[in-house]
């Protein structure tokens, strides 16, 4: 049975560096293409390959700094160690907070949501993540649940890998919502 293309002509952002959680990457990747949508990998280098936690490479698409979010219609930012350096970057704040205000997707699993922190866009919001980063999501504003998926309007979080088939299904939600 063939799928839905519900999400024809979205075109969304993922973030890429080393140490990305591979299942973090690839899995909303692909369920986002099985929907229709482009998905598009960024990292601080255009063309080059980047290696997961569990050594699955990934090739950026476009260049960090190249992104024009207008070309977007949303971000995800995967976990792993990669977050933790990418969140350093000021181009990668901006596009959070971009999409953000614009009431896009923002969605963040794992410890993706270090990038959604340091984008400053936490504070009075419903969200989830890794454990490991409990204490700093709180210290940014967020009223932290822990459950497979939280999300609070524009904004989609997860806590882990198992939790990719929930994450995935609302980050479709939201798409499909604005869409309309």
């Amino acid at each position: 049975m063939p799928s839905e293309q519900t999400l024809s002509g979205k075109r969304i952002l993922i973030f890429v560096g080393d140490i990305y959680e591979d299942l973090e990457l690839w899995y909303p990747h692909l369920r986002l293409k099985e929907a229709g949508a482009q998905s598009v990998l960024a990292g601080l280098t255009a063309g080059e390959t980047y290696a997961g936690k569990h050594t699955y490479p990934a090739k950026a698409d476009i260049a960090i700094e190249d992104v024009d979010p207008n070309n977007f219609d949303g971000v995800i930012c995967p976990g792993g160690f990669m977050p933790d350096k990418l969140r350093r970057e000021d181009k990668v704040k901006t596009l959070i907070r971009h999409f953000h205000d614009k009431g896009q997707l923002v969605a963040a699993i794992c410890h993706g949501g270090w990038l959604l922190a340091s984008a400053g866009i936490c504070r009075g919001t419903r969200q989830t993540g890794s454990p490991g980063i409990k204490d700093d999501m709180i210290h940014a504003g967020v009223t932290w649940e822990d459950a497979e998926v939280v999300v609070d309007g524009n904004i989609v979080t997860s806590r882990r890998p198992d939790d990719l088939p929930a994450f995935c299904r609302a980050l479709v939600d939201v798409l499909e919502k604005q869409a309309s």
